[in-house]
């Protein structure tokens, strides 16, 4: 079985990326206030409908400073690191996968006229200003460099770059490494 050179899963969540340290870090703060609402979403009684209408509110709050249009009922991946949030924007159908790293103004989005959205596997990289729109699919511990535009499906353990975005490399490691 080949190995991504990271030694990160793309299955199991590390809640630890998101986890929040400090009073002021905001993409971490919003990404907590994603979590609280899904939490209590499925909730019922005003205890619970309360705690969600605060974590609508945290969410507005922590969209606005950090810049970033990530949707309260979108379907993200535990383990997400957004370390930059300022423009990123996904669309509320897109899937994110477990332990994605996604840099500041990217896009995932839909094209018009196509039936679904990106569907982004566990463990991957997206470099900043990427755009990865339609109905794709990114494989797991894929690497999407800065600027790419993905419009394609994307195999696993592939580089990706360029406008369109174009198989440069594989973060695999070779069968005979020690």
């Amino acid at each position: 079985m080949s190995e991504d050179i990271t030694g990160v899963s793309s299955d199991v969540a590390e809640w630890q990326r998101e986890k929040v340290q400090e009073f002021w870090t905001p993409n971490r703060k919003l990404l907590k206030s994603i979590r609280d609402y899904q939490n209590h979403a499925s909730g019922s009684g005003v205890i619970a409908n309360l705690l969600k209408r605060v974590a609508v509110l945290r969410h507005r709050f922590w969209s606005v400073i950090t810049g970033a249009d990530i949707p309260l009922n979108g379907q993200l991946g535990g383990g997400l690191s957004i370390p930059h949030p300022n423009g990123i924007v996904i669309h509320p159908l897109s899937v994110i996968g477990v332990n994605c790293l996604i840099h500041q103004q990217v896009t995932i989005g839909i094209k018009r006229g196509d039936a679904g959205a990106p569907v982004v596997c566990g463990h991957v990289d997206i470099g900043a200003g990427a755009k990865i729109i339609g109905n794709i699919r990114i494989g797991e511990h894929a690497l999407i460099g800065a600027n790419a535009v993905v419009t394609k499906d994307i195999p696993a353990f592939a580089i990706v770059a360029g406008i369109p975005a174009k198989v440069i490399g594989s973060t695999q490691k070779l069968s005979n490494e020690h």
